[in-house]
């Protein structure tokens, strides 16, 4: 299934009731296999789920810990990029070559990488004891 496909599928079942922004996301681990989720957000809002953090928990749910493609889709004018944390959580497993598509509903696509969406980004690397 297409990457996107996946993302506009699971974007139908993100619970939003409070602001009706529903968001999906795909990722394609290392195997082939598809992974998505949807925003999920509840009373304490803003401390709900986010889509690319729902996709990323099923896939390492899975047994699988890198990935190597991304989408994110919602209704919006304009594709709409990761939020910061989601980008942390995006670059912990996929390099900063991995392509990531941005869309809307209505068709536009901007292509991007997770390097671009996360330059300088925070890794285990920098943990290390010298």
């Amino acid at each position: 299934m297409p990457l996107l496909d996946a993302a506009r599928d699971v974007r139908e079942n993100a619970y939003a009731p409070y602001s009706r922004f529903k968001v999906g996301a795909a990722v394609r681990a290392a195997s082939g296999r598809v992974f998505a989720g949807c925003n999920v957000e509840n009373a304490a809002y803003p401390e709900g789920t986010c889509a690319e953090a729902g996709a990323i928990a099923a896939m390492v749910a899975a047994g699988e810990t890198v990935l190597t493609e991304v989408c994110v889709i919602a209704d919006s004018p304009e594709p709409v990029p990761p939020c910061g944390g989601c980008r942390q959580k995006l670059a912990e497993f996929g390099g900063p070559d991995v392509p990531v598509t941005l869309a809307t509903i209505g068709g536009v696509v901007a292509k991007t990488t997770i390097g671009a969406l996360l330059p300088g980004s925070f890794s285990a690397a920098h943990m290390e004891k010298t």
